[in-house]
């Protein structure tokens, strides 16, 4: 069984897999990140994580409800937890220095496998998609994920505001 849902799942799934991978594995050394880039990949993360629980679970009342539980715990959790310490803005490049971390790797693939795992789940039993349960943790696990996502984005935009904005000089 195993065996036929891997074969059965589309190439582009595996794209996106590797994709995660190339990025997530950039993260765990330290760089240089512009603003835009450190602040505006978790605000996509958390609003492709929302669409998807929007549009799988749109008549679930719990599902957005599970999302948002998810969501502000763990945004609580990470911001308290300092999960993104160590990050310090470069005013003379107008950027941010960003320690390198596995943790973003470890945060990508545990999203893609609960991903994964959810709809490898309703195209078995679509019955599932009726399940009050399976629809709680699937969208709280959602949440959960987009809540440090959007406490990597916050903590960032934080420092960031802090980065004077270079100005042009004349010669």
């Amino acid at each position: 069984m195993y065996a036929s849902v891997l074969q059965h799942t589309p190439l582009w799934v595996w794209g996106a897999l590797a994709a995660l991978v190339v990025s997530g594995a950039a993260q765990s050394r330290p760089r240089r990140r512009s603003i835009r880039s450190a602040t505006l990949l978790p605000f996509l993360m958390t609003g492709l994580s929302l669409h998807g629980v929007a549009s799988d679970f749109a008549h679930q009342p719990l599902a957005l409800a599970a999302w948002v539980i998810g969501n502000a715990v763990l945004l609580a959790l990470a911001t308290l937890g300092g999960a993104w310490r160590g990050v310090r803005s470069s005013p003379e490049h107008a950027s941010l220095i960003v320690p390198g971390s596995w943790l973003p790797l470890t945060l990508y693939l545990g999203l893609f496998g609960v991903k994964f795992v959810a709809n490898v789940a309703l195209a078995l039993h679509p019955a599932r998609i009726e399940d009050a349960h399976f629809v709680g943790i699937t969208c709280l696990a959602y949440g959960a994920f987009s809540g440090v996502f959007l406490a990597r984005s916050l903590a960032m935009w934080r420092i960031a505001r802090d980065v004077p904005v270079r100005e042009a000089t004349s010669a």
